[in-house]
């Protein structure tokens, strides 16, 4: 029995959609619903036009287009994020919350409106489906937000169409559509917030950790841009550009970025840093730690490379061998979770910074890293990689980080969640380090019965929800803070969701599981 993965993976996110709705239950969820509806219709539109080569740009190719999750993110991530903001009676955060989720929906119709604007003959059902929707939005918009929210929505817009142009044309096959929206709408409101708190110095508060991400994601955005467009024009490869290169980013890091988060900090971010790294002995020994397993991870690498030049046949690596990455990770992140999730916190922002670092020295060709880094890597390449880019690591850093950084710390009573709140913080560590492993290792070896119109195994799905149900129970056991009261059967509930979408998507399951597992344990 033939069924199209799509839609399968559509049921699944109308399912998170419903369970997000029930709990919510106001204007924003109705939106939601009506949202996954008209992107559901207009995915098979895009879906058509990358067939058919119909797309303006190039998009990554063996996949769908991935509308329909990624569509669903930021309006959800924003309605779980209210719901808990106004539990805690935190009003300002709750109206951020709210901007997000208008902020997503905004983005989401505005990728409907391209398909449908490219897309001929002009499919009238959908257009109609994608106007009633957007209607409802609209209106909604104008009931519940304030003209200033209301300006902060369309500057995200405006920055995300600008920077979509710039991106697609400079990297095609990276992303699906769907992967643009998500990583390049996050990347435009990081961009929006950064500016505005820069030019409200005054209001600036909160946890000075908060600042070091956005700072990091602009400058990592400005230096990639400024050299791609640079080396349109002269050759990276030689040792006059490639000096020019870190010269460049030794000015952008010491002589803008460094004094730009001064100002949200309040005091030289080099000298912070060093009293924050030396706090405490413990936090002494986990960079130790750390250290180690990163050393770990480059014996790996080196070993892997070695052996495919000492004349092995295998010239990719196995699935089995980029897990070990995924176990390194796991290792790396839970103990920071347990003890100080702080230091995690920018401790896995300051990795951001070197692997995009590292990322552009390899894409560029700059000297003495570049061609090594090259070789090195080309080992662990999947279908995925497709495009000039190598962003795998990336996506699984950020897929274990992400509910570290949008923890909402300001909401939490103590810093921690009641009931499967809890475990929010333990989403990327679930849904990517121990569910997404499993079911790679198990169904690739063991599997045998096939989810119907996937490459997936149901083994490896079965294994990967019980996996996480017994890391559930070693979280429970090694950090006293979990207090999951009565939610078993919600959590159990919400790895099952999780792992089906793992079982039919396409789109990059170590960017998307983390965030949905999130939305649904903040409920």
């Amino acid at each position: 029995m033939h069924i199209n993965p799509v839609y399968v993976e559509s049921t699944v996110v109308l399912a998170v959609v419903l369970c997000v709705h029930m709990a919510v239950w106001n204007q924003h969820s109705w939106c939601s619903i009506a949202l996954v509806i008209q992107a559901f219709y207009v995915q098979h539109k895009w879906d058509r036009l990358l067939r058919s080569g119909g797309a303006v740009f190039q998009f990554r190719p063996t996949a769908n287009s991935g509308i329909v999750p990624a569509s669903m993110v930021m309006p959800l991530l924003g309605l779980a994020l209210r719901e808990k903001c106004s539990a805690s009676g935190n009003v300002y955060f709750e109206r951020f919350s709210m901007v997000v989720t208008i902020t997503g929906m905004m983005l989401a119709l505005f990728l409907s409106l391209i398909a449908l604007g490219i897309t001929r003959p002009v499919p009238t059902n959908t257009c109609v489906i994608a106007g009633m929707a957007g209607s409802a939005i609209l209106y909604t918009t104008k009931q519940t937000l304030t003209v200033s929210e209301v300006i902060e929505v369309l500057e995200v817009l405006l920055i995300f169409v600008y920077l979509s142009l710039i991106v697609l044309y400079l990297l095609p096959r990276c992303f699906t559509p769907g992967e643009a929206l998500l990583i390049v709408g996050g990347i435009s409101f990081i961009v929006n917030q950064l500016i505005k708190r820069s030019l409200n110095l005054a209001e600036v508060k909160g946890d000075p950790v908060n600042y070091f991400l956005p700072v990091v994601v602009v400058g990592s955005l400005l230096l990639g841009v400024f050299f791609a467009l640079l080396f349109c024009f002269m050759e990276s490869e030689t040792w006059v550009s490639s000096l020019f290169f870190h010269m460049m980013t030794a000015v952008l890091g010491l002589g803008i970025l460094m004094p730009w988060l001064s100002l949200f900090i309040g005091r030289h971010p080099l000298m912070w840093l060093l009293d924050f790294v030396t706090f405490n002995d413990r936090r002494l020994c986990l960079l130790g730690y750390w250290v180690f397993l990163a050393v770990v991870a480059t014996f790996v690498v080196l070993h892997q490379n070695y052996q495919r030049q000492s004349g092995s046949k295998k010239h990719q690596a196995s699935t089995v061998v980029r897990k070990y990455f995924h176990l390194i990770v796991v290792a790396t992140y839970v103990p920071g979770l347990i003890y100080d999730r702080q230091l995690l916190h920018v401790a896995s922002v300051g990795c951001l910074a070197i692997f995009l670092f590292l990322e552009y020295v390899r894409y560029f060709r700059i000297r003495p890293l570049g061609q090594l880094l090259r070789q090195l890597l080309t080992l662990f390449l999947d279908e995925r990689d497709s495009g000039p880019l190598i962003l795998t690591h990336v996506y699984l850093l950020l897929g274990m980080s992400l509910p570290i950084w949008l923890f909402p710390g300001p909401c939490a009573p103590k810093g921690i969640l009641p009931g499967a709140g809890g475990l929010v913080p333990y989403a990327g560590v679930l849904a990517v380090g121990v569910g997404d492993t499993v079911a790679s290792v198990f169904g690739s070896t063991m599997g045998e019965i096939r989810w119907p119109g996937t490459k997936k195994t149901m083994e490896g799905t079965a294994t990967s929800v019980f996996a996480q149900i017994i890391a559930v129970a070693m979280f429970l056991i090694f950090d006293g803070s979990i207090n999951l009261n009565s939610t078993y059967s919600w959590i159990v509930g919400s790895i099952t969701l999780v792992a089906m979408l793992e079982a039919y998507t396409s789109q990059i399951d170590n960017l998307l599981l983390p965030l949905y597992l999130f939305i649904l344990l903040l409920l």
